[in-house]
């Protein structure tokens, strides 16, 4: 897209929603999309810095581990930076949890609620299911089931376009000062150690509210949380080596 139909669609924008670039294909992994769509990612947010500063970006570009950090990086050399702005959409998770743990309970789906922390790539997504480890393990894979299952010809788009609506409905919902907007979001965080973090957070009027803690966990969610720190914590540290290389 040119300079100037940037300008046209951005100019002013409250909300950006960034889907681009390419999806995955069978023996794909998030991360083998990384050339392609960081540079993909950084134009756009070059242009949000300059035509929508104070905007709320909405990051689907997959690997989202790596891409918000770039975002943010992006945003930081611009003087544009506010980390209650800027989310990493995990929407998708959480929908994949809770239809699992709804279809093996045999319940209701409306009725669950499974927050799921960490990132949003293979071991780095912890849905907190007080559960059982099948569960957990299809939640990682659920991206690559997909892909698999259409063989070459796309990967999840229709599931990610409804959890990008929700996620951005209720990014609007916050903007318009509904109270009690809370969804899980990759966000800036000091849940961990780690940059930037996976987990609950409430929404208002300037983005990120609150960022909420983890709760309690189960030795096997401890021992996941553990286990995804090292993989998130490279995938971050890729995206802002990317940003700062070119």
């Amino acid at each position: 897209m040119a300079d100037d139909q940037l300008a046209e669609a951005l100019d002013g924008a409250d909300l950006v929603i960034i889907p681009a670039g390419v999806p995955r294909k069978p023996g794909m992994t998030r991360d083998d999309l990384f050339n392609i769509n960081a540079g993909i990612v950084k134009n756009l947010c070059t242009a949000i810095a300059k035509y929508c500063p104070n905007a709320l970006v909405n990051m689907i570009s997959n690997p989202v581990n790596s891409t918000v950090p770039i975002a943010a990086e992006v945003f930081k050399k611009a003087g544009t930076y506010d980390e209650k702005r800027l989310f990493g959409v995990t929407t998708l998770d959480v929908v994949r949890a809770r239809t699992f743990y709804a279809g093996k309970a045999n319940v209701d789906v409306n009725t669950v609620d499974v927050p799921v922390v960490g990132g949003h790539a293979g071991i780095t997504i912890l849905p907190l299911l007080t559960e059982i480890k099948a569960l957990t393990k299809r939640t990682q894979e659920g991206g690559t089931e997909v892909v698999e299952a259409k063989a070459g010809k796309g990967s999840a788009t229709l599931s990610m376009a409804y959890a990008g609506a929700v996620f951005g409905d209720a990014c609007l919902k916050g903007l318009n000062g509904v109270p009690d907007i809370v969804e899980c979001s990759y966000v800036q965080s000091t849940v961990t150690e780690l940059p930037f973090f996976a987990s609950k957070v409430r929404l208002g009027k300037n983005g990120v509210e609150e960022v909420l803690g983890l709760g309690q966990l189960t030795q096997f969610e401890k021992d996941g949380l553990e286990a995804l720190k090292g993989e998130l914590k490279s995938s971050i540290e890729k995206g802002v080596a990317f940003t700062n290389a070119s």
